[in-house]
């Protein structure tokens, strides 16, 4: 499936095309063209420029192209913003001018069903998640996913499903922040989750 590049600014279209080599590419640069693009090439995921959209204008899209996946990329991130358009359904939220590897990253990670957000948004998503997972009478899942977790593991699990980021795990703990992603991986790896929202869903839950 093709990657629709959304932007008015035909030099930020034309960044994101060289570093997504490779990749089967279409261009858009007004929303009456994304909407049209995005059913007559059957596109799998938009890369979206924040200044192209409101609320409103993603919503009319959404309804366009409901099965297309939609990373929103914004000029200056914000966590207010971010989390408002994740709830329109984005998959992504990045800087417009996110680094070559982390851009190919973020693309393979959404098309394979995942989220790709700022630490701050990601943080923010999974206080309120699992605050309204507490208020609900949901069923208590098996402990065997966390049973498998070394004893710092766990500890890298409990505050990671409070909300902490790296670098403050890595502060309350006294270890570097590379030993915390070592760490994270190892996790997602054991428990299944694969990205920090899933895990402190099954960390918050089965702790109830």
């Amino acid at each position: 499936m093709p990657i629709l590049l959304c932007s008015a600014d035909v030099e930020i279209r034309k960044r994101w095309q060289e570093l997504l080599t490779g990749k089967n590419i279409v261009h858009a640069d007004t929303i009456t063209e994304i909407k049209k693009k995005c059913v007559k090439t059957d596109t799998g995921l938009i890369l979206l420029h924040r200044s192209m959209v409101t609320t409103d204008i993603m919503a009319d899209i959404r309804q366009a192209a409901p099965g297309c996946k939609i990373f929103l990329l914004s000029d200056r991130p914000d966590e207010e913003e971010g989390f408002a358009f994740l709830k329109q359904g984005i998959v992504g939220y990045a800087n417009t001018y996110i680094s070559p590897p982390r851009l190919n990253e973020a693309v393979r990670v959404v098309l394979s069903g995942s989220v790709w957000l700022g630490q701050a948004v990601m943080q923010r998503l999974i206080r309120e998640t699992v605050a309204k997972a507490e208020g609900t009478a949901a069923t208590k899942p098996s402990h065997h996913k966390l049973e498998s977790l070394t004893p710092r593991e766990h500890e890298i699990a409990e505050v990671v499903a409070q909300g902490q980021s790296n670098l403050e795990v890595a502060y309350n703990l006294n270890i570097s922040e590379r030993t915390v992603k070592a760490h994270l991986s190892s996790i997602y790896a054991k428990t299944g989750t694969g990205n920090r929202l899933n895990l402190a869903l099954l960390f918050n839950q089965a702790n109830k």
